[in-house]
């Protein structure tokens, strides 16, 4: 059973039935030119036929006709048959003989678009279903088993290289190309199983074929599946012993899709930070900008423009500011890159650059550039040890109507608004977090803290502007008096929280002492 072990292998038959068209017909030309006989299924036989291509329907290879409305087609020995046996094999040999079984030694599949299928708004479960390859993945499979003597094309960006080393071979594959085309087909399988299953698992019921097929989000799979592609290897982790890489769920979207237009490579830090600063400037309508440091903001602002909002946010804390990252959620113009180009930054994301932009960064080879496009929120994933833990995104939101004012004087227009803008960013500060606002501009960032008490006194600590007359925004509630005493100490006026505290009437007494409104969210933003 030992597989034959000739380097090269000639591609004498290939059978080709794909759904993506593109390219097909230059690559079957370049293998009808090495005499390569080709064989085909309904839609790619036609397409091949107008190029002018000679062409055997899978039916004359079979037998049997296509048939059950194209369920059934190559789901047949004669064509799993002449990818599995083993050349060489004496009785694999004498077994095909016996049963007129021709050798095929290139598969070329793409399979149905099942994941496309199922993103259509209220796509109907008969179509959902009937998206489901069983003959592809079956072909595909096969083929890649069998990669000592067959060789499995699945990715349409293969296609140039494979002509230029049939070009160069004369008709022939190397192992190596199989064996690395094997591996491919092997991860595609894999991620397409993985993509029916997880749509399929979130249909409580299976509807009538009609009906639409309505995906419950909320629920979890009784198998987490993870299917993401390497994007790119990464210099090191978070520090230079630790390797790491990037992985792409494919969508084109968020930072993994991002497209970087200068600068030097983006490294692991890089893309967390850039994540946190990206995460927070969509919580905005109006232009906004954000600098982030280790994952805090450590300085957020809405504005007129994204000039004056950058110019906002950096007043915050420039100190920090220096080597952190900056997002925007508007093109970055030429009258904003000349004031942003004036500090060192690591990375600017933002959903554009504008031509006068892109040419005053370019001076600053070194600063990265990432063009950015915004998607739906993805579940969290964290790692424990012999675990994942897996949560939705935290899309909580809330406007003033949301609001419940618990103390006697209620908040002014003014303080609404900053109060607000401040709930919106401590979202994204880690916890225990505290941040003074005033006027849609971050004035102080109290992060990361053991103690609440200790975040109020660090970020009125920090604070390089005016703290009398800000806002302050509590991720979580107050357990005790103390911490919105420091707040009110160091100039807030107004204070914004989710309450829930056993204690919560000692605070709002302490609140009605000192003067302050209060309002309650009821919704809490630990960020961990």
């Amino acid at each position: 059973m030992t597989p034959t072990a000739n380097t090269e292998k000639r591609i004498r038959r290939a059978l080709l039935s794909v759904t993506d068209k593109t390219g097909l017909v230059e690559f079957a030309q370049a293998l009808a030119g090495y005499g390569v006989e080709l064989v085909s299924t309904g839609g790619t036989a036609r397409v091949l036929r107008e190029a002018g291509l000679g062409v055997q329907d899978i039916s004359d290879l079979t037998g049997f006709p296509e048939m059950l409305d194209g369920r059934v087609k190559t789901l047949h020995p004669k064509v799993h048959g002449g990818l599995l046996y083993i050349r060489g094999n004496k009785e694999h040999e004498a077994a095909v003989a016996a049963h007129g079984i021709e050798p095929i030694d290139m598969v070329v599949v793409n399979l149905y678009a099942f994941e496309e299928t199922a993103a259509q708004p209220g796509v109907a479960f008969g179509l959902l279903i009937e998206n489901i390859d069983i003959g592809g993945p079956s072909m595909v499979r096969s083929a890649a088993k069998n990669f000592e003597d067959v060789a499995i094309v699945t990715r349409v960006s293969d296609y140039p290289a494979l002509i230029e080393e049939l070009k160069s071979t004369h008709g022939a594959l190397g192992r190596e190309t199989r064996w690395r085309l094997a591996k491919q087909a092997f991860a595609l399988t894999a991620a397409y199983d993985s993509a029916i299953a997880n749509t399929l698992e979130k249909i409580a019921e299976a509807p009538s074929p009609e009906s639409p097929a309505v995906l419950d989000g909320a629920s979890f799979p009784s198998t987490l599946r993870i299917n993401f592609a390497l994007a790119q290897p990464l210099r090191y982790g978070e520090n230079p012993h630790q390797h790491a890489a990037l992985y792409s769920d494919g969508s084109g979207l968020g930072l993994a899709g991002a497209t970087q237009l200068q600068g030097k490579e983006l490294s692991f830090n890089n893309f967390v930070d850039l994540d946190a600063v990206w995460d927070l400037v969509q919580e905005f309508d109006g232009p906004a900008a954000i600098v982030v440091k280790h994952t805090n903001p450590c300085g957020a602002a809405i504005g007129d423009t994204i000039l004056d909002a950058y110019q906002k946010a950096l007043a915050c804390d420039p100190v920090s500011a220096y080597g952190g990252v900056i997002g925007v959620n508007r093109i970055v113009d030429g009258e904003a890159a000349d004031e942003i180009a004036k500090l060192f930054v690591e990375a600017i994301a933002a959903p554009g650059f504008s031509p006068e932009a892109r040419e005053r960064f370019a001076a600053k080879k070194n600063l990265r550039l990432v063009e950015v496009r915004s998607g739906r929120p993805l579940p969290v994933i964290k790692h424990v040890s012999g675990g994942l833990l897996l949560q939705d995104a935290d899309t909580g939101h809330i406007t003033e109507s949301d609001l419940k004012v618990v103390t006697w004087r209620p908040p002014t227009a003014d303080e609404i608004r900053s109060l607000l803008f401040a709930w919106r960013v401590v979202k994204h500060v880690k916890s225990n977090a505290i941040v003074y606002a005033k006027n849609g501009q971050t004035v102080g960032v109290g992060a990361g803290q053991m103690s609440r008490v200790d975040a109020a006194r660090f970020g009125a600590m920090k604070a390089v502007l005016p703290l009398k007359g800000s806002v302050a925004a509590s991720d979580a509630f107050f357990p005790f008096p103390d911490g919105l005493q420091s707040v009110s100490a160091a100039g807030a006026t107004a204070v914004i929280q989710p309450g829930g505290s056993v204690r919560d009437e000692e605070v709002i007494a302490a609140a009605d002492k000192l003067g302050m409104a209060m309002v309650f969210t009821g919704i809490r933003h630990f960020r961990h």
